[in-house]
């Protein structure tokens, strides 16, 4: 059990770190990644998902509409 949930922590926190990459990269003002990067790290799987819904994009991922 233990084991499973060491796995389970290590892909929450490669997610987190992989969000965090996209946000710091994104187009969207300092403050608004500061406060992506902050949600993201105190609350690692919520606000992933958050992130996942609502996060800024970059211009590649939506076609430079944003």
């Amino acid at each position: 059990m233990d084991v499973l949930r060491g796995f389970l922590s290590l892909i929450i926190l490669a997610l987190d770190i992989w969000a965090i990459f996209h946000v710091v990269r994104s187009r969207t003002d300092t403050t608004k990644k500061v406060l992506w990067v902050l949600l993201i790290a105190i609350l690692p799987v919520l606000g992933l998902i958050i992130w996942v819904f609502m996060g800024p994009r970059s211009a590649s991922s939506s076609g430079g509409l944003r």
